[in-house]
């Protein structure tokens, strides 16, 4: 058997068999007891309300797993992808139109079969825990939005990379590397005023106490803001959350009209204070360094699976080329994301803390940033008690209990 196919469904199927223990083990680490920390902010039927969510979304997104690795094993070794080059090579086209085809058909496949999950997940689960307030209009109009901004990010992306390894040898990863990097930069940019402004309306904050005292703390800490938003989360989730978005003049805070209706002044300042912290411990930098480094490394190594004939056997093609290196390079190249990922989620937990101890140093209201942080779980129905593993895997925050206490402890 070819073993860039052994390797190939050894990676699939344990990928799949490690996710399976990871979310057991985060269902059994549910604890009946409420955590004394929370008494008062979860009473008995909400804390049981917070656990049924967990455990549906956890069944729910391993049935989703479950069919979806059973699809994609099953396209590879009936020779899936080889019927859809064949396809892409019918219309005679050259290599970046050609490849743009095969690349929008695979996609497309994907994107439509994950729209019936993305529809029970919506309109019954979400449904089921009163989350959801999205219509069935803004859903349609998500999706359509989502594919038309994808065809134009991913196929300028898709055609930038297919053409530099066609005309630029064997420094194209290199040339991969600095033009993707930078043009992820500047959607970095742009995003503010260009694309988040597509999915939701942003109305620049009103005059008041809060808007007053926040620009108020912004000039304390000499941190410049180009606008303070509330955006309109409430059209599809009942959730809460803010977020700060943009570099330099395009930098600009988003407050959730849902946080802003379920928080206090001091609260929502605390919340904004520990967003400017990352921004002063130069986090979102190290974030992005971070990334750009990972790209060079994948596509160092991407550039010596480039049109591999053996890689190209285990998938069952008839003839090599580089846009179908792009896809088949992914399978392998899964577990080393993983482990950046893990590291990334490492860091990032890290920084949380960096984040909270500077809000709480600075805004000097320890217990709102307590009350916030306890608010948001309640209202997300968040897991109190995950699983160690599932922690390590999947976390970027570090659970709220280990917060709250670190927290304190300052």
């Amino acid at each position: 058997m070819n073993i860039y196919l052994v390797i190939i469904l050894t990676i699939l199927i344990g990928e799949y068999l490690l996710d399976l223990i990871v979310e057991h083990l985060n269902v059994r680490a549910l604890g009946l007891k409420l955590p004394e920390e929370f008494v008062g902010f979860y009473d008995a039927a909400k804390y049981k309300k917070s656990q049924s969510y967990l455990k549906e979304n956890t069944n729910f997104r391993l049935v989703k797993d479950t069919i979806l690795t059973l699809i994609i094993l099953t396209f590879i070794l009936v020779g899936g992808f080889n019927v859809v080059d064949n396809f892409a090579r019918s219309f005679n086209l050259g290599i970046i139109p050609t490849g743009l085809i095969f690349a929008a058909t695979l996609m497309l496949a994907i994107r439509l079969l994950s729209i019936p999950f993305s529809v029970y997940r919506t309109f019954v689960l979400e449904e089921k825990f009163g989350f959801n307030r999205t219509t069935f209009k803004t859903f349609i109009l998500d999706i359509v939005k989502g594919l038309i901004l994808g065809a134009i990010i991913g196929g300028i992306i898709f055609s930038a990379i297919l053409w530099f390894f066609a005309k630029t040898g064997k420094w194209a990863w290199i040339y991969c590397w600095l033009g993707v990097s930078s043009f992820q930069l500047f959607l970095v940019f742009i995003a503010p005023v260009v694309i988040l402004p597509l999915f939701n309306k942003f109305i620049p904050l009103r005059n008041g106490e809060l808007k007053e005292a926040i620009e108020q703390y912004a000039r304390a800490q000499d941190f410049k803001i180009k606008g303070i938003f509330k955006m309109d989360a409430s059209r599809r989730s009942s959730k809460a959350n803010a977020f700060f978005t943009g570099f330099g003049k395009s930098r600009r805070i988003a407050l959730f009209d849902t946080l802003i209706e379920k928080q206090s002044v001091d609260e929502l300042v605390s919340i904004l204070a520990h967003e400017i912290g990352h921004y002063k411990k130069k986090h979102i930098i190290k974030s992005v360094a971070l990334a750009i480094l990972t790209n060079g490394v994948m596509f160092f190594i991407l550039s010596l699976f480039i049109e591999n004939p053996g890689l190209f056997a285990a998938f069952q093609m008839e003839a090599t080329s580089i846009y179908a290196s792009l896809f088949f390079f992914g399978f392998l190249y899964a577990p080393i994301n993983m482990l950046f990922s893990v590291l990334s989620s490492f860091l990032s937990r890290r920084r949380e803390y960096e984040a909270d101890n500077y809000a709480v140093a600075t805004y000097g209201k320890a217990p709102a940033f307590i009350r916030a942080l306890k608010k948001l779980t309640v209202d997300n129905l968040s897991n109190l008690t995950p699983h160690p593993l599932k922690v390590f895997f999947d976390y970027s925050h570090p659970p709220v209990l280990k917060r709250i206490q670190a927290i304190r402890d300052l």
